[in-house]
């Protein structure tokens, strides 16, 4: 900051202001990255931690010093002299506070939890000049005039107020995973947000030859009014659902398979509309009857999903009204090769009533783990502990647990209250074990492009590891916190 001095005399003395500046800091946090095994066990992978939070501008500059005025002089005899006028201080500037930087979560993630940065303080008064006193001069002159009161110092600017990191109270699914060492490998939705600091886009909607990316309100929740306006006037599809991991295990219409030797075709994107805390919002509406065509979503090049023996779990989110007896809609962990590799290749939430290979308790629907040549409800093709669904419930959490070794898990319950119930916790079915999984993900079909099913999904997420039940159970509750249905 640049020193000014002001000097004024007119019989013998001067005042000197000098102004100080107060040199102001300014701090950033920068952004991180981000076992207790459950009763179906499994080893928990590594998770990461949240964004630091951004600091806000230090204290605003010091104020000018106080200026004495001067000093009336003493006249010479006969003559009074006159006091100079001594001048206020002007005062320094206050500094300028700059907010934290907002660190990011998840992919696109804007600031978890970053604090906002305080501003630079007011800045200081100026002093106030003291006026000179006169001496009356001898011998005949008149008194000298006293010095005129200085001009008090110009007020500081106060400091800016420092920007600070954006702040989110929310948190999904995601956050709650990656607090257990079990983070998301994948994660997809239409309707929301699965970490509390995402603000990327959650699928991407074509019409003709024109694509546009659908975003978030700033509440987490999908802004379809984006959709609405672009789809305007045609018919649009969704053409990416992307993947809020930092793995970016984007899904797209499915390449050719064993049953679709076309490829996948991608779904109408004003199909399966519902309301989620007050927003509108579309579900992936799959209608499927056989054929070489078909509504699926696949990725056979993705990061960070088990393979082999390694443990994982994952959830959806499904329409509990729709579905079918065939194979299969499913969502989950599959064979890259888009042909049926055998017993244990791969690993998937199915929900049906399909009873071409097993059944659970009662007429179904029921949730099954979509593991290869059968949708098995428990470790036998007659698992009667895995009952029906509730028929009351109009939106269904879903859950597969797939830890190493034989066991494995599956639970159910309403995604808009109460807790998950337990339709499975035992061994897996005879020749299944150990897992020999290849990585892929799959949505709406079987992992050999099995093309029969219906059934709509609105969100879901693979883990790295299994996670404990306590675990499972915060993911009910955040489920339950979205507002299916409302």
């Amino acid at each position: 900051m640049k020193r000014a001095h002001r000097t004024e005399s007119k019989v013998a003395l001067s005042a000197v202001l000098a102004l100080s500046a107060l040199v102001v800091l300014v701090g950033c946090g920068p952004p991180s990255k981000g076992t207790t095994p459950s009763q179906t066990g499994g080893t928990t992978g590594t998770g990461s931690t949240g964004g630091s939070t951004g600091s806000g501008g230090d204290s605003a500059g010091t104020g000018g010093a106080t200026s004495s005025g001067g000093t009336g002089g003493s006249g010479p005899t006969g003559s009074g002299g006159a006091g100079a006028t001594g001048s206020g201080g002007v005062n320094g500037n206050g500094g300028t506070g700059t907010g934290g930087i907002t660190p990011q979560g998840g992919r696109g993630g804007g600031a978890s939890g970053g604090a906002t940065a305080t501003g630079g303080g007011a800045g200081g008064s100026g002093g106030t000049g003291t006026g000179g006193s006169a001496q009356g001069g001898t011998g005949g002159g008149s008194p000298g005039s006293g010095g005129t009161v200085g001009t008090g110092g110009t007020s500081g600017s106060a400091g800016t107020s420092g920007s600070g990191g954006s702040t989110s109270s929310r948190t999904g699914p995601c956050d709650i995973y990656m607090a257990a060492n079990t983070p998301c490998a994948a994660a997809h939705s239409t309707v929301r947000a699965l970490y509390g600091a995402y603000n990327g886009p959650l699928y991407q909607v074509r019409k003709g030859s024109s694509t546009k990316d659908i975003p978030l309100l700033a509440d987490g929740y999908v802004d379809i009014s984006v959709q609405d306006s672009f789809c305007s006037g045609g018919t649009c599809t969704i053409s990416i659902i992307y993947d809020q991991s930092p793995n970016k295990n984007d899904l797209v219409k499915s390449p050719k398979a064993l049953w679709l030797p076309n490829g996948g075709d991608e779904v109408n994107a004003t199909l399966a509309s519902i309301k989620i805390n007050g927003h509108t919002a579309h579900g992936i509406y799959v209608d499927n009857s056989g054929g070489s065509t078909g509504v699926g979503y696949r990725n056979n090049a993705t990061k960070g999903l088990a393979k082999n023996d390694e443990a994982e779990a994952m959830y959806a989110v499904f329409d509990a009204k729709r579905y079918n007896q065939w194979c299969c809609f499913d969502y989950g962990n599959a064979e890259t090769s888009g042909v049926d590799d055998g017993n244990a290749t791969m690993e998937a939430i199915y929900f049906g009533n399909s009873t071409q290979w097993t059944r659970g308790g009662g007429a179904g629907p029921w949730v099954a783990a979509d593991i290869e040549n059968g949708m098995f409800e428990g470790d036998s093709t007659n698992a009667a502990s895995n009952t029906s669904i509730d028929s009351s419930w109009a939106y269904l959490t879903a859950m597969l647990k797939g830890p190493s070794g034989n066991a494995m898990g599956l639970k159910a319950g309403s995604a808009q209250s109460g807790a998950l119930q337990t339709k499975w916790n035992g061994k897996r079915p005879p020749g299944y074990s150990p897992k020999k999984l290849n990585g892929a993900i799959i949505l709406g079909t079987g992992g050999d492009g099995s093309n029969n099913a219906k059934g709509t999904f609105f969100e879901g997420a693979i883990t790295s590891g299994n996670p404990p039940d306590s675990v499972d159970d915060q993911i009910q509750a955040n489920i339950v916190a979205a507002g299916y249905g409302h």
